[in-house]
């Protein structure tokens, strides 16, 4: 099953977003999971993972701007995004970290633009 991303949209630079994802129970508690992002143009990119453990790395353009977490609970991963820039504009996806092929959904965009 396809993971979803929502929560993405429009917002001005410096405002705030905050993505979820949620997985089945049997992908969220073996995996690591991540947000990727992918620009026009571009590769898609790893930008924040957390480990099972609650341990996580950030991608040192949205490191102190963005924060992944998630809720065990409800099998969910949330990206919380602020003070954001123009070039976050991006589809923003969730997956397990390394990405499993057959989990790619089809994202959520976000637009940073005045």
């Amino acid at each position: 099953v396809q993971l979803q991303a929502s929560g993405g949209g429009l917002v001005q630079p410096g405002g705030s977003l905050r993505l979820s994802c949620t997985a089945s129970r049997s992908i969220f508690s073996r995996n690591s999971m991540g947000w990727y992002r992918q620009a026009p143009g571009k590769q898609r990119e790893l930008v924040a993972f957390i480990r099972t453990g609650g341990g996580t790395n950030y991608e040192d353009s949205v490191e102190g701007r963005f924060t992944i977490s998630r809720d065990n609970a409800q099998n969910t991963v949330y990206l919380q995004m602020n003070s954001q820039k123009p070039e976050d504009t991006a589809v923003y996806y969730c997956n397990a970290v390394p990405s499993l092929s057959r989990l790619w959904g089809q994202g959520t965009l976000v637009t940073v633009s005045s």
